[in-house]
């Protein structure tokens, strides 16, 4: 029996009982439709489109506008699958930006919203939760601090650092967060956090002892060959795909006249 999640009422549940969940990213209407049908447990409208369907350098770059544009596309899309969308950068710097901001997002169709932090940001996540709106939570790498933090690293190699993402998690778990998202966290770490945590816990470069797993999709399928992270498998190859029948068609064309 295929236990496909459908409301996030029953993560405590799958928490508890399994299986693990499998979430992925969308950003436009056919591929939140063929998510939905293929049995995936959530959908990300994750702020990575500003670099996998952008081009932009980051996430900093993606703006509430956008955001809102994308969910609305995967709103449409998705009968099933409860859709998690990403407050952007900026667009959270105080309880009361939070809210107004997360009330966009839910209009715009979205079930949940996530945002990137931990203790630092509580005032926010329990304006967010208090208002009925279900919230996940971020921790470990942090997408939206890459400039600041110069590069992606590694989270959880050091007694501080292990202090700081138990301290976080714990805040969000008590907060009320739903699930939280662990990005790029030692696997131990992570294991010791899903082991600490009420809340679901989704990994991401976390190694396997999670309660789920989330990927950005073009990652998955291979629709974005110019950089995929390590920890992510290519299971099929929609470049290469798309760069043979985009050949074969500029092939024809150009030979239509001379037959």
């Amino acid at each position: 029996m295929i236990h496909m999640l459908t409301s996030l009422s029953e993560l405590s549940h799958r928490k508890q009982h399994g299986p693990p969940l499998a979430v992925l990213t969308a950003y436009d209407y056919p591929t939140a439709r063929l998510l939905d049908e293929a049995g995936v447990d959530l959908i990300l409208v994750g702020d990575s489109l500003g670099m996998v369907v952008l081009g932009l350098a980051d996430t900093t770059g993606v703006t509430m506008e956008m955001m809102l544009h994308h969910t609305t596309a995967v709103r449409r899309g998705v009968k099933r699958a409860p859709i998690i969308a990403d407050l952007p950068f900026h667009s959270y710097e105080t309880p009361e930006q939070a809210l107004e901001n997360a009330r966009r997002l839910m209009d715009a169709g979205a079930d949940a919203v996530k945002l990137e932090g931990g203790i630092t940001f509580i005032p926010q996540v329990k304006a967010i939760i208090e208002s009925g709106i279900p919230f996940v939570g971020h921790i470990g790498m942090l997408p939206q601090s890459v400039r600041e933090e110069g590069g992606y690293k590694k989270k959880g190699k050091t007694p501080e650092q292990i202090d700081c993402l138990i301290a976080d998690a714990l805040a969000l778990d008590e907060a009320g967060a739903v699930a939280i998202v662990l990005e790029s966290i030692v696997p131990e770490v992570s294991s010791r956090i899903t082991r600490l945590t009420k809340a679901s816990t989704i990994g991401i470069g976390a190694g396997k002892n999670t309660d789920g797993q989330v990927l950005v999709t073009p990652d998955l399928i291979g629709s974005f060959p110019w950089f995929r992270p390590p920890f992510a498998k290519a299971r099929a190859n929609v470049a290469g795909e798309t760069l043979r029948a985009v050949q074969e068609y500029v092939e024809e064309c150009r030979m239509a006249k001379a037959e």
